[in-house]
């Protein structure tokens, strides 16, 4: 072959491949170097997930689609994605019980460079084989998020019942702040103590997985269990306090919370309607959004969910993880590499770095991440203050609730007692019932 013929053939192979490239398909661009496709857990920072796949792209020429569940929709979004001929490469697991559901669709991550940097190994998910199944993300809190501005105008009050936040830190001090701030509401120019109960169908996860969460935590502890086939819902009655507490101190009436979604609540703080709202740390940047001209970076902090536990003085916020990232094993070697190298990006460059830092909000539990690598927003400081100044963090344990399915099912019977059509009662035996009946199903 002479050398003008084959540099002529040389030419024309860059050519073609110069226009195939140039034709934008993620075919080609997958067939040579792999493609990405995540499906995205938290639908309050889509957003944010689609510009970092766009920074990715720009950077190594690797496609990156991100698709976002609804809210309250990840598993059936999950299970119909799977189903698909080009099914999510990262997606998450709900923890053990995510990982019994999704185990043979989770590659073993030991060899893997982000699993090396986990500061502490307890947090991965471990199959019986010895394999590492799911890594957490991050680490986060949640609780009542408060303002301060509005706090410190009650307690400027003549007639506060309560005088500052150190008073608050038990359930019965924030019974009475909550409904004494109710019942001078309109002297604080506010429309409740609490932003709305969002009981909407999908929008309930913050009482029947993050509120639950506590008594559950509480029960465990007192029989010195990690998971229950059977639960006694031994601190109902305190679930019930706090739920009441919530929907009769707000700025919505109890039988029409059924109308209101997570969005709406956050709306209502963040332009000084309501006092106070529970949520975790990743809602700054929904505040921040809606209130940025109403609300002071400086006002917005956390205090403790209090539901009347023994010595709860001493607790601070449920801090954890129930997002645990897995590489699909259904999917080629190509796509699962390239899936790899995006999560070592995000968590060891600092472009990556910056945007789970600083973009979304994120506490890492990797080495990867120095000291002064953590978020600046108010929600993350409150939260990492809570951690450090000696209180007693409660463990995530809603990881071990039985399905989606329970869940929902406590959301439907919580929205119906606000309405006045079902009794506590009726609520406790959902609870206790459709634990049973749902950890059956996983054996």
């Amino acid at each position: 072959m002479s050398k003008k013929f084959l540099k002529t053939i040389l030419f024309l192979s860059a050519t073609m491949a110069t226009l195939v490239g140039c034709s934008g398909s993620e075919e080609s661009a997958s067939e040579d170097n792999g493609s990405i496709y995540y499906l995205n857990f938290k639908p309050e920072v889509a957003e944010v997930w689609n510009n970092i796949a766009e920074k990715y792209t720009e950077e190594t020429g690797i496609p990156v689609k991100v698709i976002t569940a609804a809210s309250g929709e990840y598993e059936s979004t999950l299970k119909s994605e799977m189903a698909k001929k080009d099914a999510p490469t990262l997606f998450h697991i709900n923890g053990p019980m995510g990982y019994k559901s999704w185990k043979d669709y989770c590659i073993d991550l030991q060899n893997v460079d982000f699993y090396d940097a986990l500061t502490d190994k307890s947090l991965a998910i471990v199959g019986e084989d010895g394999g590492v199944y799911g890594l957490p993300l991050a680490i986060e809190g949640y609780g009542i998020i408060y303002n301060e501005a509005i706090l410190d105008k009650y307690f400027a009050l003549s007639n506060a019942k309560i005088k500052s936040i150190e008073e608050v830190n038990n359930f019965n001090a924030l019974k009475t702040l909550a409904e004494d701030m109710q019942a001078n509401k309109d002297a604080l120019g506010i429309e409740g103590a609490f932003a709305s109960t969002s009981l909407l169908p999908g929008e309930d996860w913050r009482w029947q997985t993050h509120l639950l969460n506590i008594p559950i935590y509480a029960e465990f502890k007192d029989k010195g269990v990690d998971d229950l086939d059977v639960i006694d819902f031994s601190y109902s009655q305190n679930f019930k306090d706090i739920f009441d507490l919530y929907i009769n101190n707000s700025t919505t009436k109890p039988t029409l919370l059924s109308s209101k979604g997570v969005m709406d609540s956050m709306a209502e703080f963040a332009l000084g309607q309501a006092a106070m709202v529970q949520n975790g740390n990743w809602a700054w940047g929904q505040i921040a959004d809606i209130g940025g001209n109403v609300i002071k970076e400086e006002d917005v902090k956390f205090l403790p969910i209090y539901i009347g536990l023994d010595n709860e003085e001493e607790y601070g916020l449920p801090i954890g993880n129930e997002n645990y990232l897995a590489v699909n094993s259904q999917a080629s070697e190509l796509d699962q590499q390239a899936t790899i190298d995006f999560v070592n990006w995000l968590l060891s460059s600092e472009i990556g770095k910056s945007e789970m830092v600083n973009t979304l909000g994120n506490i890492s539990p990797y080495s990867t991440f120095a000291d002064d690598e953590k978020p600046n927003d108010p929600l993350a400081k409150s939260m990492l203050e809570y951690m450090e100044n000696g209180k007693t963090s409660i463990t995530w344990v809603f990881p071990m609730f039985p399905s989606q399915n329970f869940k929902d099912a406590v959301g439907a019977s919580l929205m119906e007692y606000a309405q006045g059509s079902k009794t506590w009662n009726d609520v406790e035996a959902t609870v206790k019932d459709m634990w049973a009946s749902q950890k059956a199903l996983t054996k």
